[in-house]
């Protein structure tokens, strides 16, 4: 009966400022339930000790970031994936120069780029005959995508009847000009040129 009396007088009594050290404390006696509101603060928690496992889905959000906080190496391999991007999010002033390559354009894109374009022309022979032609080329694996042809020489009684396309196939291989007298006096000598426009399509 003493005993059991003596146990509750203890168990009474009010501890004072500091008596409880941490050595007293159990191991896992301290729980959640037992955590004041707002007891554990930033001062209170760690360097290094929180990390994903101890994170609930959606604690981290945009506003609890520090600016300049999450730089690239913090972000994981792969981490960033076309689902995570905003739509509009990638402008072209985000992009480095020559960052997208061929390889990374659609099909259907590409084919409609003029690449490794080339000038060509020709010239017909300059005297008094009243019908000329002249062919421009476009070098071998390119197609013309333009072209045109101006007269040079004595061009009273001439004029310009032809400017178009030279095809072979179903290739655009060049472009051709054609021009003749027109008046019913001797023209002088005078020449037709013929030049295109190429590019690899």
């Amino acid at each position: 009966m003493f005993i059991a009396l003596s146990a509750t007088a203890v168990a009474a009594t009010k501890l004072s400022a500091g008596q409880v050290k941490a050595v007293n404390i159990a191991r896992q006696a301290v729980t959640n339930a037992k955590l004041k509101t707002q007891a554990v603060t930033s001062g209170k928690i760690k360097n290094g000790t929180i990390n994903a496992l101890d994170l609930g889905a959606g604690q981290v959000i945009e506003e609890k970031i520090g600016t300049g906080a999450v730089t690239g190496k913090k972000i994981a391999k792969k981490a960033v994936s076309p689902r995570t991007i905003a739509n509009e999010a990638v402008q072209t002033d985000k992009l480095a120069n020559e960052s997208i390559v061929a390889s990374k354009l659609s099909k259907s894109l590409y084919e409609q780029l003029v690449r490794n374009v080339a000038y060509e022309s020709a010239q017909s022979v300059s005297d008094s005959e009243p019908n000329k032609t002249a062919t421009a080329n476009c070098p071998s694996g390119k197609e013309a995508i333009g072209g045109g042809a101006r007269l040079e020489g004595e061009l009273a009684e001439v004029s310009l009847t032809g400017s178009y396309p030279f095809s072979t196939g179903s290739s655009r291989t060049g472009w051709t000009a054609i021009a003749h007298e027109t008046g019913t006096g001797q023209a002088g000598n005078w020449s037709i040129v013929a030049f295109v426009v190429c590019a690899e399509l």
